[in-house]
């Protein structure tokens, strides 16, 4: 493109009115411009231009640290009925979510093998009983002849011989009866087995604890089933009180104790809370999620919250009835200090304030340094401020207030 043409061809003398005309309309523009600029810098704070922006009133109030935390329910006990022996499922009584009473039959074997065993132990115990009957009688006869063998060898009719013989005799009687004896009692233990085991095909479900009643959790089997000494047949829970396990990290850790009162809420119960007390805490974080377990229990009337649901818990850890109070979205960090920009109503200036946050509960916080701080403080639009600014108030803001800090330590301008 050759310019030397085109500029030729601008600088007619027929088109040389209209750019010189072009030209001053431009010159004229470029002044416009640095007049405006020249005009907010000698108005406005070190941004020139005043920044539209919300504010909001410092409050004083209370304020509490809640820690929020989600967590799982189980029961508060939970175990397994396993029969002692093998044998096939006769009758089932139960079903899941029946009650349990402590001892209630919940099962029977099939139990005619145990019956047949128990039958032999007491024929069993019956002989050993009539042996030792026959061993009492003969030991007593024996002991007679040794009395009367004594008397008459005390009179020198009986020769020494005949006196051994008899206290021999007697002897062995004594020792027969003695086994005999024994073998009745091993005979009455063989009876208390049999019956012990066949005592095992009628399951029932028992606990230590103090509750009296429990629910069925789960059924493993079905009647007819055959089974081993380790098969499952149900599971037993307790439901009141019920547990909450929830996890906290190292941050909220050191702050839960033994004790502390715990709101639980449910997503199936919508504006319900559960009251319940911290009861367990791990001694060690996990390695793989640095996080311990926290046991809650809770009062479940009724045994409305049950095992498996998901729950919220809240345990406030601190509450300040009298506290300053501003929006947390107020909070800015400017030459790496946080803190916050007051809004002067009166010069329409913004002011940077360093503040000391304390706690923070959702979208409110704390200030506790400086103390006694009141006005009003830029809540959107902060970020295009600096300390000086000048404001664009919202139209409701009030028409005329003191400087919010102008006694606040920290304010210099």
């Amino acid at each position: 493109m050759d310019w030397n043409k085109i500029r030729s061809k601008l600088w007619t003398r027929k088109s040389r009115p209209f750019t010189l005309l072009a030209l001053l309309v431009l010159a004229y523009l470029g002044w416009q411009i640095v007049a405006r600029i020249v005009e907010g810098g000698s108005s406005g704070g070190p941004q020139g231009a005043a920044v539209a922006v919300e504010i909001a009133a410092i409050e004083r109030g209370g304020i509490r640290d809640v820690g929020s935390f989600s967590g799982t329910l189980i029961p508060k006990s939970y175990f397994t009925i396993v029969p002692k022996i093998s044998g096939r499922v006769k009758e089932l009584y139960v079903d899941i979510g029946d009650q349990l009473a402590r001892g209630r039959l919940v099962a029977i074997l099939e139990d005619e093998e145990y019956q047949q065993q128990v039958i032999q132990a007491e024929a069993d115990l019956g002989v050993a009983k009539a042996n030792l009957q026959e061993a009492a009688s003969t030991r007593d006869l024996a002991q007679k002849e040794y009395e009367r063998a004594k008397a008459l060898h005390a009179r020198g009719i009986l020769s020494d011989s005949e006196l051994d013989a008899a206290a021999s005799a007697f002897g062995t009687r004594d020792a027969r009866q003695k086994v005999a004896l024994a073998q009745v009692a091993n005979q009455e233990a063989a009876l208390e087995t049999a019956r012990v085991r066949l005592s095992y095909t009628r399951i029932r479900a028992s606990w230590e604890a103090e509750d009296e009643i429990r629910y069925v959790g789960e059924r493993f089997v079905n009647p007819g089933a055959m089974i081993s000494s380790t098969t499952p047949i149900l599971s037993v829970i307790d439901l009141e009180p019920i547990t909450a396990v929830i996890h906290v990290t190292e941050k909220d850790y050191f702050r839960v104790e033994p004790a502390q009162p715990v709101a639980l809420t449910s997503g199936a119960f919508p504006g319900r809370e559960f009251q319940g007390r911290v009861a367990r805490i791990a001694p060690l974080l996990k390695e793989t999620s640095r996080e311990a377990r926290i046991e809650v229990d809770t009062d479940n009337p009724g045994g409305i919250l049950k095992p498996g649901m998901f729950v919220n818990a809240r345990i406030e850890f601190t509450a300040r009835e009298e506290a300053t109070i501003i929006p947390y979205s107020a909070v800015a960090t400017r030459g790496g200090l946080q803190g916050i920009f007051m809004a002067d109503l009166e010069a329409k200036k913004a002011a940077f304030q360093p503040v000391t946050l304390g706690i923070i509960e959702g979208e409110r916080a704390e200030i506790v340094e400086p103390a006694g701080l009141s006005g009003f403080v830029v809540t959107l639009g902060h970020h295009l401020l600096e300390d000086g600014t000048s404001l664009i108030l919202p139209d409701d803001a009030p028409a005329a207030a003191s400087p919010a800090s102008k006694d606040a330590p920290g304010d210099e301008r």
